[in-house]
């Protein structure tokens, strides 16, 4: 018999591969004008202009593009932090002086390479950049399943939390559990939603 843990398990595998699947219907255009977008309404966001250290992930294929943010970032002379992963579950904010220093990671995302080794200290680190599957204007958030950002988060409250997501990544119910860290501030193309707690 199903547990009520299994069930969400269960509604967040679906949730993911609807919304994947969606996000691979997009055109190049589609993507792109999007990014441009989201990237314009975070640089616009007060708590980025404040922060001279920020984490944000590098994309994937299929994922809002942050390459354009990561540089901008890295022009705009604050300290960038990108995610490593460094065992089972374990994730650590490394800085980077330039996106060559990304090389393919054993999950096949970029990720700084052996050769850097400087672990940001999260009490330094003003802003996070993470990303997302689906989020609600409640503040639930759902991943890639892996869990990297919600422990990380977790032992780092202090962080603020933007995700960034496509608008129809927006939906009314989100399946979470209890050991999902929700974001402060969601960024889509369309909309800056700050969430309360």
């Amino acid at each position: 018999m199903d547990t009520k843990n299994e069930i969400i398990k269960e509604q967040k595998k679906e949730l993911r591969t609807k919304v994947k699947k969606k996000i691979s219907k997009l055109s190049r255009r589609e993507t792109e004008e999007s990014d441009k977008k989201i990237l314009h309404q975070i640089k616009s966001l007060a708590e980025y202009k404040n922060a001279d250290t920020i984490f944000c992930y590098v994309s994937t294929e299929k994922e809002i593009n942050t390459i354009p943010l990561l540089q901008e970032i890295l022009d705009s002379g604050k300290r960038l932090g990108v995610p490593k992963c460094t065992g089972k579950g374990i994730m650590d904010a490394y800085e980077i002086q330039n996106l060559e220093q990304l090389k393919i990671g054993s999950y096949g995302i970029l990720e700084p390479g052996e050769e850097y080794d400087i672990i940001l200290d999260p009490t330094e680190i003003q802003f996070a950049i993470i990303p997302c599957i689906s989020c609600n204007r409640k503040g639930e958030r759902l991943g890639h399943g892996g869990g990297y950002y919600d422990r990380y988060l977790e032992k780092h409250p202090q962080l603020e939390r933007v995700a960034i997501a496509f608008s129809f990544q927006m939906l009314p119910e989100v399946p979470t559990e209890p050991t999902d860290i929700c974001p402060q501030i969601i960024v889509t193309e369309e909309e800056i939603c700050y969430l309360t707690d």
